[in-house]
């Protein structure tokens, strides 16, 4: 038994020996941080979907959040009979203390009780393989919704939160970037149909998927 907490000891010595080398080596490069437009010429008009309007994020949320740049917007479909919220956090970099806040963590802080989640696999367009994205099922009250979301670090579509963090270290030491966003889409759940629910946010993740590579640097 004490060879073997002794041998732990030694591998986390060195997991984490490893990762301040890692952190000294980012923090003593210059970052390259991509140009990117403005989160609010992201299209209104999207395969089958419109923008209904901007949903207003209070100053002290925003200050919470600490992104660069924020959409908040609710689109619905082309016979007006199902609506989804959309929200996009992006940060420029993650080395001043920035960095996306996981739903699991800010939906029950809003009074959100959660009620299931796991990965769904989606099929995104442009795309030869499909990705896996989170679903979450919250309610608050009687009202229900469905949450999908994903970060997204470039070219890189990623569920996993302890993932992402991993990522942004290879891609610190790669590239010299440590940008990426936080994609959110949420649909409210009627008569209790939560895989309907699911059917339309996963229906207009793929519409606005084309867009959103466009907007987000590569």
């Amino acid at each position: 038994m004490s060879f073997a907490r002794d041998g732990w000891v030694r591998i986390l010595t060195v997991v984490l020996v490893l990762q301040g080398v890692a952190f000294y080596a980012i923090a003593m490069r210059p970052e390259r941080i991509p140009p990117v437009g403005p989160l609010d010429l992201f299209p209104g008009e999207l395969s089958g979907w419109t923008l209904l309007q901007d949903v207003k994020i209070e100053p002290e949320v925003q200050d919470i959040l600490k992104a660069d740049d924020l959409l908040s917007r609710e689109y619905v479909n082309a016979a007006g009979t199902e609506g989804v919220y959309l929200f996009i956090a992006f940060f420029k970099t993650q080395r001043e203390g920035q960095a996306p806040h996981s739903p699991k963590n800010c939906l029950p802080g809003a009074g959100f009780e959660p009620i299931e989640s796991f990965p769904i696999t989606v099929q995104f367009p442009g795309r030869d393989e499909p990705v896996k994205i989170n679903r979450y099922l919250t309610a608050r009250g009687d009202e229900k919704s469905i949450t999908l979301y994903w970060y997204q670090s470039h070219s890189r579509i990623i569920a996993d939160e302890f993932a992402a963090k991993f990522w942004l270290i290879a891609d610190s030491l790669k590239y010299h970037r440590s940008d990426t966003a936080l994609v959110k889409v949420v649909v409210p759940v009627r008569a209790n149909d939560a895989a309907g629910a699911t059917k339309t946010a996963v229906s207009f993740a793929q519409a606005m998927f084309p867009a959103l590579s466009r907007q987000l640097p590569m």
